[in-house]
């Protein structure tokens, strides 16, 4: 079968960062025609003047809908696109120029209807910006499930650098009105559907995430309240370690209250090798000194936030036994008519 490739790409207020990803899209090595469907998801700043200025050089189309998230948004571009495999980017992305060659050799030597891909830290990236991504994709922070084929048995494909065919989307109707949490939800289901799904661990992109400290606060903690719902509906996808970072925090601070009342200093020692480990890794990789300290920092607001919206989901979810939609009606939205 021949792979038409259709870029499906959400965005809600972000018009300066669709300009950096389309001027990636005009330096990509590749030499197969490719479309590119921008959606607009209900944004008072649009990007379609940024999109216009760029029609001359790509294959391109813009479509503005109301706001409905970005699973909803996703599910309208890929119901308008005419290839046969969609590839789903998040805005804040760019595309290094070997991106879709790569996507291209690993499908045509080994299909799946699912892949996903890596994200990196570009060199032009804040140190903030470079943290959080050691956060998020270290094998000491999370096992590496973000992109390391090594880490994890069955990789779920992430949103912000996925790919799915057409045959695949039909079958399953694409994403849910769950945010965030929409890509792992629609993974577990593509494996009850009997969809294989892959990493391709060279096709990566890079990725800004959050750009302060409160915003990935309010990422991660999102993504905690996330997975006791994710776990509610897919029971068989439980597993121990989604409790790691509420235990994480729970014993810091057990190890800090037995240090000022019982002079125990013995369970502190301990987390000041991990956050030494932390230290000395980022170090290693970026070799910035700054960067490393931030990373530890990046690691403690990831643990606290997803750890407390965790215990939250579990206390409202398990414990009171009541709706998720009734509890953290934020999650959800409404599907786009």
């Amino acid at each position: 079968m021949k792979l038409q490739y259709s870029f499906v790409i959400p965005v809600y207020n972000r018009p300066d960062e669709i300009k950096e990803l389309l001027e990636s899209f005009v330096n990509l090595d590749f030499d197969q025609t490719f479309e590119i469907v921008i959606v607009e998801d209900g944004s008072s700043i649009t990007s379609e003047k940024v999109v216009e200025s760029f029609s001359d050089k790509l294959n391109i189309i813009y479509y503005y809908k109301s706001n409905s998230g970005p699973g909803d948004s996703r599910n309208f571009g890929m119901r308008k696109a005419t290839g046969n495999y969609y590839i789903i980017l998040d805005s804040d992305c760019i595309l290094p120029p070997s991106y879709l060659k790569r996507v291209d050799e690993s499908l045509q030597k080994e299909y799946v209807d699912c892949y996903g891909g890596p994200d990196n830290a570009h060199s032009s990236f804040s140190l903030i910006q470079q943290a959080i991504n050691f956060s998020m994709t270290s094998v000491l922070t999370t096992g590496g499930i973000r992109g390391n084929k090594h880490s994890v048995d069955k990789f779920q494909p992430r949103s912000f650098n996925m790919g799915l065919s057409k045959k695949a989307f039909l079958a399953t109707n694409g994403f849910g009105r769950i945010h965030p949490g929409e890509d792992p939800d629609l993974s577990i289901r593509l494996w009850k559907t009997g969809f294989k799904t892959k990493l391709i661990s060279n096709a990566f992109v890079y990725h800004k995430r959050r750009i302060s400290w409160s915003k990935f606060f309010n990422q991660v903690y999102k993504f905690g309240k996330v997975r006791p719902i994710l776990n509610l509906w897919h029971p068989e996808t439980k597993k121990i370690t989604y409790w790691f970072p509420f235990l994480f925090v729970s014993g810091f601070l057990v190890a800090t209250l037995s240090f000022i009342f019982l002079n125990w200093l013995l369970p502190l020692f301990f987390y000041g090798i991990y956050f030494t480990l932390i230290f000395i890794s980022a170090l290693i990789k970026s070799k910035n000194l700054s960067l490393a300290g931030y990373s530890i920092i990046a690691t403690s607001i990831q643990f606290y936030g997803y750890g407390l919206g965790f215990i939250k989901s579990i206390y409202a979810i398990r414990v009171l036994g009541k709706a998720p939609e009734d509890c953290f009606p934020e999650l959800f939205f409404n599907q786009h008519v």
